[in-house]
């Protein structure tokens, strides 16, 4: 059944994270809920802190979302879609602190647009790391200027697109040993799967469900 929400504006997505955000830490939410039993962290990794930032764009009824496209000389995620962000450093007082600095080191978007709204329950990957993801509004007339060391594309899609259920498949592969089960979304040539689909599905699912 298609999705029969009209608005997807930033405005209602921030009215929907601000009304139901709370107590959303307790909640396993997302693809986790796909791989019941599965130790994600590993067997005795120390966990590493990091946090990414789910740019809302206030664009009119459709709000869009900014994902990037990692290089492919990274050492880990070469060439996959996620959000910007990485690891939570010394200085940062927050993971929202993270999250704006990584995002300005990446893409180059200013804080002085970005005003943060809410977050999503810790995501535990299978590499070792807890992130944040930090849920944010994004004013228009921003500029963005690409990392390219980090970064070697930036594009949007509408928030219409993310929420619908139906444009959510489930994909599965080996981890480890294991088949491990997970969100994945075709959106023209991009395909988004992996985690950043896992904090997509989970924004689904806690607020537009």
């Amino acid at each position: 059944m298609t999705l029969k929400i009209l608005d997807f504006s930033a405005n209602d997505f921030r009215r929907r994270v601000l009304r139901d955000g709370e107590g959303v830490a307790e909640q396993e939410l997302g693809d986790h809920v796909l791989n019941p039993g599965v130790v994600l962290s590993g067997n005795g990794i120390r966990l590493k802190d990091a946090a990414v930032l789910v740019p809302v764009v206030d664009e009119g009824d459709d709000a869009r979302v900014i994902f990037t496209q990692r290089t492919a000389t990274l050492r880990k995620h070469s060439g996959q879609i996620s959000f910007p962000g990485g690891g939570i450093d010394a200085e940062d007082r927050t993971p929202e602190d993270a999250a704006l600095r990584e995002a300005e080191e990446e893409i180059g978007l200013a804080r002085s647009y970005v005003e943060t709204v809410g977050r999503l329950p810790d995501y535990i990957t299978g590499t070792g790391f807890r992130i944040k993801p930090v849920l944010a509004v994004i004013q228009p007339g921003f500029h963005l200027t690409l990392n390219p060391d980090e970064v070697d594309d930036v594009f949007e899609v509408p928030m219409s697109f993310l929420m619908d259920p139906e444009n959510h498949a489930r994909g599965s592969r080996m981890f480890q040993g294991k088949e491990r089960f997970f969100y994945e979304m075709s959106y023209g040539e991009r395909y988004i799967w992996g985690i950043t689909a896992g904090i997509v599905r989970t924004i689904y699912e806690r607020f537009y469900a």
